[in-house]
């Protein structure tokens, strides 16, 4: 019976010395799954990928790649394709040598790698580019090669390792949209690395946030954004990062969030598992779910305030709004009259909030 897992990865450990860098890792990825690794520099994602590929041997643990358990095979007897970030060409090969080379060491017909190496740059269309050396070739054309040697293997699941890090942003978000289009057809298997969170929001069917060799949450973009599982996951998706409110659960005449002198009623809130708690926690709303103006006077939390700080970026405006003490994000319309120095008013609705407790810091 054949697994429904492309890869599955058991109790993964890997060591160097006494520094532990990957814990006890456990994962599954489906067949076809766009799974992204996010997570701030040394979180472990680039190791998990490494190890996965088998670019670095496991200290412990179990990794299959469909039914196979290919912990201890070479990376070239695994079935994968791996895009790196530094593109890795070879400077005195065209971009058909480039492509071609993997599979003339393997013996395949010359036909077989022609056909290959054809497709492949049909579908990432660089034909015009095959017969240029990589220093005749963009940035952005240099990725396409390399995703390309990547292509012609074949392999059942590709492992993309920040792979656009090098490019200026607006290849980046030209080339993030060819890399999905890309597994739209394919629908291989791929597992993308990155510390940006937008190619993770974008590309992800799910994504893994990681931190200290630990996976914090696994789940769907929207799932990860609305619903964080701990303060951490929180902060880190989310540009201005969350806003919050450092107070207390009370109860009484139903539950209400207590902070300084302002107390925010919780009902229609989405408590974890259904229960309700009292006691120390974080209260935090994201700047796009807070309004200002007319909006503002019909929400259930009013709170007044002066704009410290505007930041207008076409499409929107950041505001930072000074509030008893503590400054907070608003996102705003692009085109929003507002300057340093104005009072404001502004508004939110407690059942958009995300609540953590403050002692573990996962949501409640």
């Amino acid at each position: 019976m054949e697994t429904k897992h492309s890869i599955s990865i058991k109790n993964l450990r890997l060591s160097f010395g006494a520094l532990d860098v990957l814990k006890d890792l456990n994962l599954d990825v489906g067949r076809g799954e766009f799974l992204v690794l996010l997570g701030s520099s040394g979180c472990g994602k680039s190791t998990l990928l490494n190890c996965i590929a088998g670019l670095l041997d496991v200290s412990d643990g179990q990794i299959f790649i469909g039914e196979r358990n290919v912990t201890w095979e070479e990376p070239s007897k695994r079935g994968i394709g791996m895009v790196f970030q530094s593109y890795a060409l070879y400077p005195q090969m065209t971009v058909a040598g480039n492509l071609s080379f993997g599979l003339k060491n393997a013996g395949l017909p010359k036909p077989e790698i022609e056909e290959r190496v054809n497709r492949a740059a049909k579908i990432l269309q660089i034909e015009p580019l095959l017969s240029r050396k990589p220093a005749a070739l963009s940035g952005g054309q240099r990725q396409r090669a390399a995703i390309g040697r990547a292509l012609v293997r074949d392999a059942d699941v590709f492992l993309f390792d920040e792979p656009l890090s090098n490019l200026d942003a607006k290849l980046r978000a030209d080339l993030r949209v060819e890399i999905k289009q890309l597994h739209q057809k394919l629908s291989n298997t791929m597992i993308y690395v990155t510390h940006d969170q937008i190619e993770a929001m974008t590309l992800a069917d799910r994504i893994a946030i990681m931190r200290g060799g630990q996976i914090l949450q696994l789940a769907s973009p929207n799932e990860i954004y609305n619903r964080p599982a701990n303060k951490y996951v929180a902060e880190f998706i989310g540009s201005p990062t969350m806003n919050f409110f450092d107070g207390e659960i009370v109860g009484g005449d139903g539950l209400r969030f207590a902070v300084g002198n302002h107390a925010f009623p919780l009902e229609g809130y989405d408590f974890r598992d259904g229960l309700a708690v009292q006691g120390p926690a974080w209260f935090g709303i994201r700047p796009e779910h807070m309004v200002t103006g007319t909006k503002a006077e019909s929400a259930r939390i009013r709170l007044s305030g002066q704009v410290e700080l505007v930041e207008p970026l076409g499409s929107d405006t950041l505001a930072r709004v000074a509030v008893d003490g503590r400054s907070l994000w608003v996102r705003m319309d692009g085109q929003a009259n507002i300057r340093d120095g104005d009072d404001i008013v502004v508004g939110f609705d407690p059942a958009r909030a995300n609540l953590f407790d403050k002692s573990h810091e996962n949501r409640l």
